[in-house]
């Protein structure tokens, strides 16, 4: 067996097999596009990367999310394979990830699970239209004003004018991820490298448009008790330390739940995908329970 083959985890490979389906809707004047895994017509997920990402930071992921629920995972505007727009905020992104919930097959109020900018985008959309969710689950998010990615870029650290590379290796060679993280499963890292660009007029460049950074930002975002249920996982070795998680945790409510992921960097699913998904149905499965107490509808 090669090297190769033995940095391939077994539920890696298997999560990649799994039938995915694509699709696309319009959501103000943007084609928003999505990927999802599992049985139509079912409760599910909405997977929110986070800033620069995309949909495909979750291929790992999500199909070890679907099984009875319908798990979507969707381009933000200016990112992925979504179209850009003139301008760019929280508000607009929060409306593309419920917009995109039921046309790709979700039954009823979804769940949304958002990374880092993904976590802010999820967190205002639980101000904006909790009676419409299942609950939100945050992952190492800042809920502030920038992330580390939109730092970067405002400081010229990273991320600046989109650049076009002669070959798809060199693209590679550049790939880094933001904040700075050495610990990954390897073939994680590989997968989401070679997603994250596309061939251009004169080589390769990144899936994102670099306008995004000058998104607007949120009122509700320093907003206290979201109108719906809300976890949140923080990366124990991530970008949220322990005085800025009792500043996020008291806004949240007494009912929330929330945990950290031990030895996980910023990029949780990276690094420690598995720990993740344990930590993500758990939360399921108690809402889930709740729900049949209370006699939720779905």
């Amino acid at each position: 067996m090669s090297n190769v083959q033995r940095d391939v985890p077994r539920w890696f490979a298997s999560a990649l097999a799994c039938p995915v389906e694509v699709g696309q809707v319009d959501v103000a004047g943007a084609q928003i596009r999505y990927r999802a895994w599992g049985p139509t017509g079912s409760p599910g997920i909405v997977l929110v990367h986070g800033g620069a990402a995309h949909s495909r930071w979750w291929d790992h992921v999500a199909p070890m999310l679907a099984t009875g629920r319908r798990v979507v995972a969707l381009d933000l505007s200016g990112h992925g394979d979504s179209d850009s727009r003139e301008h760019y905020g929280l508000e607009q992104w929060a409306e593309e990830a419920l917009a995109v919930a039921k046309p790709a097959g979700i039954s009823g109020p979804p769940v949304f699970v958002g990374h880092s900018m993904g976590g802010m985008v999820s967190y205002v959309a639980a101000q904006l239209f909790g009676e419409d969710l299942a609950g939100v689950q945050l992952i190492d998010s800042p809920i502030r004003a920038q992330t580390p990615e939109e730092e970067a870029a405002r400081q010229q650290r990273a991320f600046g004018p989109k650049k076009v590379y002669p070959s798809k290796a060199d693209a590679l060679a550049h790939f880094r991820f933001v904040p700075p993280q050495e610990s990954a499963v390897p073939a994680v890292r590989d997968h989401v490298a070679e997603t994250s660009m596309r061939g251009v007029e004169g080589g390769w460049s990144w899936k994102f448009d670099p306008a995004f950074f000058a998104r607007s930002g949120s009122d509700r975002l320093v907003a206290a008790e979201p109108r719906c249920r809300i976890a949140y996982f923080r990366a124990e070795n991530g970008i949220v330390d322990e005085e800025m998680m009792k500043t996020i945790r008291a806004r949240f409510g007494p009912t929330a739940l929330v945990t950290d992921i031990p030895d996980a960097g910023h990029h949780v699913m990276i690094d420690q995908p598995l720990a993740l998904v344990v930590g993500i149905r758990t939360v399921l499965a108690s809402w889930d329970a709740e729900d049949s107490v209370t006699g939720m509808p779905d």
